[in-house]
């Protein structure tokens, strides 16, 4: 709408602020002297728009000091102004404000009987993740939104990396993987059968519970047997994830496996390093041409501590960028959710080690085809 304007709030707009904000709620206001230290504080950012010089909107967006994630405290539309979609550019301008402070997720909370903010949200393409109980002040409940904001813009600088989701539960590795190859030669194979071939090769057979995982030594050993150059960064020796299982004949097997997974790098040129792959060493490989595929502990993102391979397609002064070949659907989250996810640098230090006490730190570099 051109004759609605959004900018900045600034200190002389705290006396119009406070006006709209009675206007629009009759509990969970915003006091006035709330509002002013919002106005004095650099980090937040409070955007408004007006309407012939009248301010009849505002967004209040504050920035987590500690990690990169951006929420909507509070939304007011005056009933004069409603119905020119101030409220979606307010929470448009609201990303931008957000993105440009390099936050990666927008979230919000909503009553659960506002339909019609509800349906802005999920328009816009914010699904629900949580619920706060007795969150208001009349004990009336929040539902949690949120929404991926920053994307990654494919420079010339890395290889373009192909997203490929997993298609079980216990595939991570080999999806990644395939990512990775993918990267470097068109005709790679690229489906499930392919994804299936690849567990059966480099499965660790027991893991956890259910199906076991793959390890580095068996995924390394996979894309060497495809042609393509290939060395396996692992803090630690011997048998992997032994700690993982109870039962003595299956921490058996697992050496036994381990075992055989070390005759056959053997047997190939495959570089084996008993050493963590440093960030700076993943940034060299990115530039030389090749892919990493990375073990990394889940707490971060989902408060699990299940080990997940993951593929690392970039690398900023700010962020590691990852293709999650995990998509959980009935999350609402989207392929769009989980290709170049950008990581902190500092929060990707603690993802890239697996486990507590001696904690396991896991990569595959894959290289272009060899000659």
């Amino acid at each position: 709408m051109t004759d609605v304007m959004l900018r900045q709030a600034h200190a002389s707009d705290l006396d119009a602020l406070v006006q709209l904000e009675n206007r629009c709620f009759t509990e969970d206001r915003i006091s006035r002297r709330s509002f002013r230290r919002f106005l004095e504080m650099p980090r937040d950012r409070l955007v408004i728009a007006e309407l012939n010089g009248e301010l009849v909107g505002y967004c209040l967006v504050l920035m987590n000091a500690a990690t990169r994630l951006a929420r909507i405290y509070s939304i007011a539309v005056s009933p004069v102004a409603r119905g020119r979609g101030v409220g979606e550019r307010l929470v448009r301008e609201a990303e931008k404000e957000a993105v440009e402070a390099d936050r990666i997720i927008m979230r919000l909370e909503v009553r659960e009987d506002n339909i019609g903010a509800i349906s802005l949200y999920r328009r816009l393409g914010y699904r629900q993740f949580g619920t706060y109980r007795d969150y208001y002040e009349d004990h009336g409940d929040a539902l949690r939104f949120e929404r991926r904001i920053l994307y990654y813009e494919p420079s010339r600088e890395f290889l373009p990396v192909p997203y490929y989701p997993q298609t079980t539960e216990f595939t991570c590795g080999p999806s990644a993987l395939i990512m990775a190859m993918a990267a470097l030669d068109e005709q790679q194979p690229v489906s499930t059968l392919e994804e299936l071939k690849i567990w059966r090769e480099a499965t660790t057979i027991f893991m956890l519970a259910g199906h076991g995982g793959c390890g580095p030594h068996g995924l390394a050993l996979s894309a060497w047997h495809r042609g393509f150059e290939a060395s396996a960064w692992i803090s630690q020796e011997g048998a992997l994830f032994k700690d993982t299982v109870r039962n003595e004949d299956k921490k058996r097997v697992l050496e036994l496996v381990h075992e055989g997974f070390l005759h056959d790098i053997g047997q190939t040129e495959i570089q084996l390093h008993h050493d963590p792959l440093t960030l700076e060493a993943m940034e060299k490989a990115l530039h030389d041409g090749r892919i990493p595929v990375i073990l990394i502990s889940t707490w971060q993102l989902n408060r699990s501590r299940v080990p997940h391979w993951v593929t690392v397609c970039a690398i900023d002064e700010d962020f590691v960028y990852l293709h999650d070949p995990e998509i959980d659907t009935e999350e609402g989250e989207t392929v769009a959710d989980k290709q170049y996810l950008p990581i902190d640098r500092r929060v990707f230090d603690k993802m890239s080690r697996y486990g507590r006490n001696q904690p396991l730190q896991a990569a595959v570099i894959v290289g272009p085809k060899r000659h």
